[in-house]
């Protein structure tokens, strides 16, 4: 079983077949489809799933905090599994594709008191862009 199964079992939350099968296609390390994409692999497993269905799941997903919602440049929104372990992204400027990465140090402590403006800083996300391999050697 998934992690994700396993995470949504945990909180007694009820597994219809359909949410069943979203879950699974969101199984694996760095996963980062759009709610289209889910949809085709769901219904590739269960043909009579409904992309409302798809879409209602996703977000019952983030709300529940398991599932993250990745917006980046404008394109479509991208629902990714590693709610749990701190990560940041790396995302090609070209293509879109989307990385978990897990860089060494404190993104917090990077940005220096006087710059906090008296804010109590509580989170902090960095994105990463670059090209990658494939489109590098396009």
């Amino acid at each position: 079983m998934s992690d994700l199964l396993e995470r949504l079992r945990d909180r007694g939350w009820r597994l219809t077949a359909q949410r069943r099968v979203v879950a699974e296609v969101l199984d694996g390390d760095h996963v980062h489809y759009t709610a289209e994409e889910v949809h085709a692999r769901a219904a590739d497993r269960l043909p009579e799933i409904a992309r409302a269905t798809v879409y209602n799941t996703l977000s019952e997903l983030v709300a529940l905090g398991e599932v993250l919602e990745v917006s980046t440049d404008g394109r479509a929104k991208r629902y990714d599994p590693n709610a749990r372990h701190t990560h940041q992204h790396l995302v090609c400027s070209r293509c879109g594709t989307i990385r978990d990465v897990h860089p060494t140090g404190d993104p917090l402590a990077a940005l220096p008191e006087n710059e906090r403006y008296g804010f109590t800083i509580a989170d902090a996300t960095v994105t990463y862009r670059g090209l990658c391999p494939s489109c590098a050697d396009a």
